[in-house]
């Protein structure tokens, strides 16, 4: 029952923002999804080695690691605010967010969000207070 309200519900959200159902049902609603390589939270280090390159409608999960040599969060209310995030999960515990700004690490662990993305555009995760390239992880969504 959970999943078919989950797809219902994903599916309303899809066709609010203009995206079709059979792009929905390819979007991996069904279970299938995309996963990214990984962002890795480091003193010193990028968040990528390369801009993302995802298409609107897709379903994709993504992992943040960070490796305790720091406190660091990532921020990106652009990127959250165009994407649906069905859950975050951290030390096996879902979460079910109705939104996120950022995500702390006081010390190593890993968190990954799965999510549909669905307005097109460049969006991205940065280290807040940062300006620098190598401080964010740019998302290309294609419509």
């Amino acid at each position: 029952m959970r999943i078919k309200a989950f797809a219902a519900m994903a599916t309303l959200l899809l066709a609010a923002a203009g995206i079709s159902t059979e792009i929905a049902a390819q979007s991996g609603l069904l279970g299938k999804s995309t996963r990214l390589a990984p962002i890795t939270l480091s003193a010193g280090k990028p968040l990528a080695d390369k801009p993302y390159e995802l298409e609107a409608g897709k379903y994709y999960k993504l992992t943040i690691k960070a490796d305790g040599s720091q406190e660091l969060a990532v921020e990106g209310p652009e990127f959250f605010r165009n994407v649906w995030i069905n859950e975050i999960v951290i030390n096996d515990i879902e979460v079910r967010p109705l939104g996120v700004s950022s995500l702390e690490f006081d010390g190593e662990g890993e968190a990954t969000i799965s999510f549909v993305t669905i307005v097109p555009g460049t969006f991205y995760l940065r280290i807040p207070n940062t300006t620098g390239e190598h401080q964010r992880a740019i998302f290309n969504v294609k419509g």
